[in-house]
């Protein structure tokens, strides 16, 4: 059906997301996060904007999304970072670093600073 738009089943319930963090900020997430379960592979925080809406600057991706699917904003959405964080507590430590910052999942399963994020022009 053209113009119809699937809806999304999430991996985690709304009724099962608890209050793991104090701000009620949103972010950017991908599907591959929230519909297919993985974990964040790529966080990265840009200046919130300035709006009604409080925004955390935050968004978060598996890590192995294409242009393609990214240009697509059927595979994304705004989410209260609480809600991010259900899927991923690994984030949680994170989420005070400063807009510009962003952090990239290793080898060993670690969010680690990307260096290469901050300084793009090295």
């Amino acid at each position: 059906m053209f113009g119809f738009k699937k809806e999304k089943k999430y991996k985690i319930p709304a009724n099962r997301i608890q209050k793991l963090i104090a701000s009620n900020e949103g972010c950017i997430a991908t599907d591959r996060i929230t519909v297919d379960g993985c974990k964040v592979g790529f966080m990265y925080r840009e200046e919130p904007y300035q709006n009604d809406n409080p925004d955390s600057g935050w968004c978060f991706m598996a890590g192995d999304e294409d242009d393609d699917y990214m240009n697509n904003p059927d595979n994304h959405a705004i989410y209260q970072v609480n809600t991010i964080c259900n899927y991923d507590s690994d984030i949680i430590p994170l989420l005070d670093a400063p807009p510009g910052t962003a952090f990239i999942r290793d080898e060993t399963g670690k969010l680690v600073l990307d260096k290469e994020w901050e300084n793009p022009e090295d």
